[in-house]
């Protein structure tokens, strides 16, 4: 097992867990061999859900009955202290006993433990909270998400350098397409930082990613930009805008094939295409939103997520650390 990826888990957050965290493992793991799972939280009950279900060869168990509650500002989390699963499984990575650590327990409690105890890659001023969005042609990243509300021109420079080193460890092949989201695509458009931002990443030319310019919000999923790059508090609103647009259409498409027999009848003949395109919108494929910046990779689960969605961050995980995230971050800065 020398070569597999060690991933430090917080089993004690989120909606469901421990079982939610230990069905998700199981999951992973029959379909990836090469995952080793440090798994943080109550001993008995993990072992209980756990029940043979993996080899031992591909896991061990830190016990601890302390966590992060999700009513826990990230001060009260910080003070609760050392014995929590989630600061148990964030030390593990920084004591280099695993390669990345993850959890779907409580976000703002994750980034501040997270600050303190892993270091900032030199040159990077802030961390950003970066994920997954499905496009026309695959996928994108976009960030940041939520961790910073204000930022420099710098700090949207080293979010398009991240953000595009983060699209190569997933996807190899492929030189990604960098773009701002602003509120136009002329250049007059945008505030002072935007427009400092865009001049700076059109004057200094980087190999590892192309700069598209502007992009608008009704953009972002067209499939021609592959990294998209703002504020925290612009990201935050248009991933809540998103996934709150995605529900309305699963919802209004459930009570139209419901409405009739006629629409029944044709809900059944067109099975195929329906599972298609649920699929295409459903949030757990696209679960693990990751926090760039620091030196040891972090992935935040959607605390509401089931086993899938579970297994699906952990999937991230693992492309992470096999496609060398954090080297190819500190080699682009």
């Amino acid at each position: 097992m020398s070569d597999s990826v060690k991933i430090a888990i917080d089993a004690m957050g989120g909606d469901g867990s421990p079982k939610k965290v230990v069905d998700g493992i199981i999951h992973n793991h029959n379909l990836n061999k090469n995952n080793f799972y440090k798994i943080f939280g109550n001993k008995h009950e993990i072992i209980k859900h756990i029940n043979n279900k993996i080899d031992k060869d591909f896991y061990e168990i830190f016990d601890t009955n302390e966590n992060v509650k999700s009513t826990d500002s990230p001060l009260e989390a910080a003070k609760r202290g050392k014995g929590t699963s989630m600061w148990l499984a964030v030390e593990s990575v920084k004591k280099k006993d695993s390669d990345i650590v993850i959890s779907a327990g409580n976000t703002g409690a994750l980034l501040v433990i997270s600050k303190l105890n892993l270091k900032m890659i030199e040159n990077i001023d802030k961390p950003a909270l970066s994920a997954l969005w499905p496009n026309k042609n695959g996928m994108s990243v976009v960030l940041d998400l939520g961790a910073n509300i204000e930022c420099s021109s710098k700090n949207l420079v080293d979010f398009s350098i991240m953000g595009a080193s983060l699209y190569k460890s997933l996807y190899p092949m492929e030189n990604p397409n960098v773009a701002l989201l602003n509120i136009g695509t002329e250049e007059l458009k945008g505030n002072e930082i935007i427009k400092e931002t865009s001049q700076k990443l059109s004057e200094n030319k980087n190999k590892n990613f192309n700069f598209a310019g502007y992009i608008e919000g009704n953009q972002i999923m067209n499939g021609e930009v592959n990294v998209i790059v703002s504020d925290g508090f612009s990201g935050n609103v248009a991933l809540k805008t998103a996934e709150g647009t995605a529900n309305f259409i699963m919802d209004e498409l459930r009570f139209a094939l419901k409405g009739s027999l006629i629409a029944k009848i044709s809900s059944l003949l067109n099975f195929s295409n329906l599972k298609k395109f649920k699929n295409r919108l459903d949030p757990r494929l696209y679960n693990g939103a990751i926090f760039i910046g620091l030196d040891a990779p972090v992935v935040k689960s959607h605390g509401g997520t089931d086993y899938i969605g579970f297994s699906n961050s952990l999937e991230v995980c693992s492309k992470i650390i096999q496609g060398n995230l954090i080297d190819k971050i500190k080699n682009n800065i």
